[in-house]
């Protein structure tokens, strides 16, 4: 493989539409309210892929390292795992990736003020600690709460913060929405690698609680995504909110796929169209608030 194609496949380019999710609904929102702001939507979205980028990376190297990514394993192939990058090197990677996105969002101070650096220092560590350091979050059972928060909450409220200026319950409702869609996939991904974690001492929720614990938190966190359009249609945005639930089915199949899936590549597929569908989701949503 070229060494493009190789930090290519490390960078994980499947993800970084959960990257973008927030940005989106956050900068749809902003509009709705009358800001709109092209250079703090551009930075917002910058510093957001960098950060996925830069923690996509770090768990190359700190799954690697932990003994995570094993011969064995039923997801994508992994840079570090496959010798197609050295430790080192993939470590370097992370720490420079984010060092970028810190450089790409410190002009974010111009519309939002200074309280923004120790944000965006949060989201670089957030992403660090992840799998990294002495009790990372994914091998603790929080890795579903770091997606929650940083790519629901964090991400849609600051971006609409940077545009208008002001945090709002709109913001904060869409975010919920957001958070929940992105997280469904981490849901699979941890079921999916649920015996490999386990051996590698990873204890993340699907380990601790078992697959039947995962299908009711995707079941939960579905319910959670269609019930805030709700609350934004009544409260805040009007009935276009609800575009969102024209998807409802395709939710439903998920559901199904997720209750019969059993070998790796039927998680590989459904991992897939899990991101897809919060992808699509996000964008109606955006595209509702918007209009």
């Amino acid at each position: 493989m070229s060494s493009i194609a190789v930090w290519g496949l490390a960078a994980r380019p499947r993800t970084l539409p959960a990257a973008a999710a927030p940005v989106m609904v956050g900068t749809a929102v902003a509009i709705s309210e009358g800001a709109w702001e092209p250079g703090a939507f551009l930075f917002c979205l910058v510093f957001a892929l960098l950060i996925q980028v830069g923690t996509n990376y770090a768990n190359d190297y700190y799954d690697f390292i932990k003994g995570a990514d094993s011969a064995g394993r039923q997801g994508p192939a992994r840079a570090t795992a496959k010798g197609f990058v050295r430790p080192p090197a993939m470590r370097r990677a992370a720490l420079l990736t984010f060092a970028l996105a810190f450089a790409a969002g410190f002009p974010l101070v111009i519309y939002g003020g200074w309280w923004l650096v120790p944000i965006g220092l949060a989201c670089i560590l957030a992403g660090l600690a992840y799998t990294a350091g002495p009790w990372p979050l994914a091998y603790n059972g929080l890795g579903d709460v770091f997606v929650f928060c940083f790519f629901g909450i964090v991400g849609v409220t600051v971006t609409d913060y940077v545009h208008s200026g002001a945090f709002s319950g709109a913001a904060f409702t869409a975010s919920l929405a957001v958070g929940a869609v992105i997280t469904a996939i981490l849901v699979v991904n941890n079921q999916r690698d649920r015996r490999d974690d386990a051996l590698a001492g990873k204890k993340t929720l699907a380990v601790r609680f078992g697959p039947g614990f995962s299908i009711a938190e995707y079941v939960g966190l579905l319910v959670l995504a269609f019930g805030a359009p709700v609350v934004l249609a009544v409260v805040h945005t009007g009935p276009l909110a609800l575009l969102p639930w024209i998807l409802l089915p395709w939710a439903v199949h998920l559901v199904r796929r997720l209750v019969h899936a059993d070998a790796g590549h039927e998680y590989n597929t459904l991992l897939g169209r899990t991101a897809l569908f919060g992808l699509g989701f996000s964008f109606l949503l955006a595209l509702g608030i918007l209009f």
